[in-house]
């Protein structure tokens, strides 16, 4: 079986399987065996009725001493049943959307079941619990398992029947490393590496093979940064002048700029009017003021003559940066030609913004990847803004700066990173700091809770709201999972809605929506015309909500403290107090110890040094800082020790890709 061939090829796979692994991206054989589990798991010892209340998923061992009752609710199937254990003890079993279950489970069974655990007063039951025979379930607790990504139409035992079928068929994987570079970090081949990240035979083996492909992604994304330099330094660059109106500009702002932003600012300046092409990052804590710097580069530039660019990940938050130039150009008179261009942008009025932009009848454009596009042809583009830069692959960001004659680049990003690992990762970049905030900026009250504390959160918010103000929940999961514990958020909305009832209007958001809702939703947050927004991480940054007072962040202990960090400053971004409550559903008192850094820093570079003390290689595939950077599985907290050695192969093994140059259409890991 060859790696390019269609997963059709695999027995067991047809048309409608197919496409649902079409939609996570899985088209060909190859596709699949790089298509990696995102955790494992390990069975669990079954605990006694009167215990699975402390846990928030477990195992149950008993009898089914009732028939399966299903009832409709709101056109949604309910099927319940009770398992009792030997002491006597019964807790109810639930299933949603699963009617079958009447013709697979009876009365008598004897069977171990592991679900979700749901509280209700002082009742218990397991949600949506798979279902093993006693001899199952001891034969499987001892081994290493797998847990995937899902769509719709897939389950994880299809998934882990393919990649074993594709196996067993013989494909190959093709090394990407050269043996100089395997040897003398002693690294994996790249074809044990992927079976053993399905099916790892124990921890030691899964180590080995994640260090192989954590040091695989670091080692391809600092050969890129090697060549963008190389690029930098070889091109022509617009020499600008310093001028006397942004000089004015600040002096008629409506507040003053902190000595940080002064700081900085005279560095971008003196980089605009230097002999080489500024490529400089922006490194600063939410509402450390880097926007009003970029607006004020982008400012100079076209007071000599040129075109800037800002380029944002999400088309809410570039709306937001254009709405906030439009308002600083007409309270100001500045007599800035803007233009917006996102992909919702459409018909007449993108031709328009095209010809704006092509014959320089657009002095600032924003937008989204939509900036990048072939079609669109830049006048004289001498400065390029790109925010929460590392949203943006490689790919992406030679292809702004490709536009027009070498333009200078700032990009911009709140994501706190250890001066150590910036001086690595950014090696394309000058880095300044951000680190003073204003001083009327109120700190974020944080609280670090356990689970029995939600019912008084929820009323904080519900109070929040009544008095104005608006919310965000955050949940790790887009929906249950048979093999996680976790909140998701199409549950914990419908509970939010049905608690809080009419008076407050729940939102919800993942990223598995299309661009489109993703906007319809966070547009209709920002215009309160909902209350309260239940989202997963997809809310870290794309969205300013300056009446947004409450965030709530479920199982905070699976997330690394600089996305938590990136999370609560959603918050605080208007006058009013505001709040942080980090739910711990661990039971562990080391997560609750790791969670109050949070409470008792709102430095976020403070916290990211800690962060990085405080995770280690232990943690294979829990808490990564997903987000950070453009990697699919390493994390630069986690995995610094692995990157310093990246950094050092990239010196000693130019050569050492042996695919460098392809354009691999899915990540490598």
């Amino acid at each position: 079986m060859r790696g390019e061939e269609p997963i059709t090829r695999i027995k067991g796979i047809g048309p409608k399987t197919a496409e649902a692994f079409g939609r996570l991206g899985v088209f060909t054989v190859e596709d699949l065996i790089r298509f990696l589990p995102r955790s494992f798991f390990r069975l669990p010892e079954p605990v006694p009725v009167m215990r699975a209340g402390e846990c928030d998923l477990c195992a149950v061992s008993g009898i089914v001493t009732s028939p399966v009752n299903v009832i409709t609710v709101k056109g949604m199937a309910i099927s319940s049943t009770t398992l009792t254990d030997e002491s006597g003890e019964g807790i109810t079993l639930k299933w949603f959307r699963a009617p079958w279950i009447r013709q697979t489970v009876h009365m008598g069974d004897r069977l171990v079941c592991r679900g979700r655990v749901s509280r209700t007063g002082k009742k218990l039951s397991l949600v949506q619990p798979q279902i093993f025979t006693p001899e199952k379930y001891a034969a499987q607790m001892g081994q290493l398992r797998p847990v995937y990504p899902l769509t719709a139409g897939l389950t994880q035992a299809a998934v882990e029947k393919a990649v074993a079928a594709a196996f067993e068929g013989g494909v190959t994987v093709p090394e990407t490393l050269s043996e100089e570079v395997r040897r003398a970090y002693g690294l994996m081949e790249a074809g044990e590496t992927f079976k053993t990240l399905h099916f790892p035979p124990d921890e030691e083996k899964l180590r080995v093979a994640r260090e192989r492909c954590v040091f695989e992604e670091f080692f391809r994304f600092l050969q890129q940064m090697k060549r963008l330099k190389g690029a930098r330094e070889a091109g022509n660059v617009y020499a600008l002048t310093r001028q006397g109106a942004t000089d004015e500009l600040i002096a008629r702002l409506p507040f003053a700029l902190t000595g940080a932003q002064r700081r900085v600012l005279e560095e971008i300046r003196t980089d605009l009017c230097g002999r080489y092409r500024m490529n400089r990052l922006v490194q600063g804590d939410v509402g450390s003021g880097k926007t009003i710097l970029a607006f004020l580069a982008l400012y100079e530039t076209v007071q000599c003559g040129y075109q800037g660019v800002l380029m944002a990940p999400t088309e809410v938050l570039a709306r937001q940066h254009a709405e906030g130039l439009m308002k600083l150009n007409d309270s100001l008179g500045l007599g800035l030609r803007v233009v917006l261009l996102t992909g919702s942008v459409t018909g007449v009025a993108r031709r328009e913004a095209y010809e704006q932009i092509r014959t320089h009848g657009a002095d600032i454009v924003v937008g989204t990847h939509a900036l990048i596009q072939e079609k669109v042809e830049y006048a004289c583009l001498a400065l390029a803004v790109t925010d929460e830069q590392h949203r943006f692959g490689v790919k992406q960001r030679e292809a702004l700066q490709e536009k027009g004659l070498a333009p200078h680049v700032l990009v911009m990003s709140a994501t706190p990173i250890p001066r150590t690992l910036a001086m690595i990762l950014y090696g394309d970049f000058d880095v300044s700091v951000l680190d003073e905030k204003p001083a009327d900026r109120l700190r974020i009250r944080t609280a670090v809770v356990d689970a029995s504390w939600r019912p008084k959160a929820w009323h904080f918010i519900r109070k929040e709201c009544l008095d104005g103000h608006q919310a965000y929940v955050i949940c790790p999961l887009v929906e249950e999972s048979e093999l996680s514990d976790g909140e998701n958020v199409g549950d914990y909305a419908e509970k939010l809605q049905a608690a809080f009832g009419d008076r407050v209007r729940v939102g919800l958001l993942h990223g598995r929506m299309s661009p489109e809702e993703k906007a319809a939703v966070m547009d209709a947050f920002a215009a309160h015309r909902t209350d309260v927004l239940v989202s997963t991480t997809v809310i870290e940054v794309g969205i300013d909500v300056a009446n947004a007072t409450v965030i709530v962040i479920e199982n905070a202990d699976r997330f690394g403290l600089a996305q938590l960090h990136q999370l609560r400053g959603r918050v605080g971004r208007g006058d009013a107090q505001s709040y942080c409550i980090l739910v711990n559903t661990s039971g562990k008192e080391e997560a609750a110890d790791r969670l109050n850094v949070l409470r008792d820093s709102a430095d976020g570079f403070v916290i990211a040094e800690e962060d990085m003390k405080r995770r280690g290689p232990g943690d294979l595939f829990g808490i990564r800082q997903s987000g950070a950077m453009e990697f699919s599985m390493a994390d630069i907290y986690q995995d610094s020790g692995i990157l310093m050695k990246a950094s050092e192969a990239c010196d000693r093994f130019p050569d050492g890709l042996l695919d460098a140059g392809v354009d691999l259409r899915r990540p490598t890991l």
